[in-house]
């Protein structure tokens, strides 16, 4: 990785961005307690988030990070925790230190900016919104955008597209495997943060090109 190597800077949401895990856990807690079912801790959900609100309410409904099989209620489930994720979705959440700060150096550096989350394209913009920092944005994709979320290379690739950008002249910066597997297949550079959510692994061990300890840094790297 170098410097002035790159054009499009693009980055995951939770984890990387904004901890919303408290937010999540709170609308899971409700979602189970409606369906009679007995609560999960905080760190739990931290554990199990980052691979979409389907596959989180799963692993809400059987403690498993990866079930071997839908649980009975999924169906009923889903519906019921995107409905009360939607009322607390900033009930709790906020952004980690160095956010703003980063972000309004690549913008005024010219670089273009995007964010690509697993999350359900619904809940994005109004996050972005309500944590002020929606204007950093120039294209924003969502869980349910494509076809294929992360770790699949195609919001990376659909958004190097949009902005007519070379994959090679594109950044990807993330929290999790799941970025880092998604920029490498689609020839994204890949920095990752030392926070966040990577299910209890350190992220360092998946070899991003480069471990940060806040998005403020990143800058210094592209310049």
């Amino acid at each position: 990785m170098s410097k002035g190597l790159y054009t499009l800077v693009a980055f995951d949401l939770d984890g990387t961005l904004v901890d919303s895990a408290l937010d999540l856990a709170y609308a899971g807690n409700q979602m189970l307690a409606e369906l009679g079912l007995k609560p999960v801790t905080d760190d739990q959900v931290r554990h199990w988030v980052g691979n979409g609100a389907p596959k989180l309410v799963q692993r809400l409904l059987t403690r498993e990070l990866e079930p071997k099989q839908p649980h009975p209620q999924f169906e009923k489930a889903l519906p019921l925790f995107l409905s009360l994720y939607k009322k607390n979705m900033c009930r709790f959440s906020c952004l980690y230190d160095g956010v703003n700060e980063g972000l309004s150096q690549l913008q005024t550096a010219g670089l273009k900016i995007a964010c690509i989350t697993n999350k359900p394209l619904r809940f994005v913009q109004p996050i972005l919104s309500q944590l002020g920092i929606d204007h950093y944005f120039e294209h924003v994709v969502g869980g349910d955008s494509y076809p294929h979320i992360k770790p699949h290379p195609m919001p990376l690739l659909e958004t190097a597209s949009q902005f007519s950008v070379d994959p090679s002249k594109a950044l990807m910066i993330g929290d999790s495997n799941n970025d880092i597997l998604a920029a490498r297949a689609a020839n994204f550079g890949i920095i990752c943060v030392n926070y966040g959510y990577n299910q209890g692994r350190r992220i360092e061990d998946f070899n991003p090109d480069r471990v940060i300890d806040s998005v403020a840094e990143i800058p210094q790297y592209l310049s």
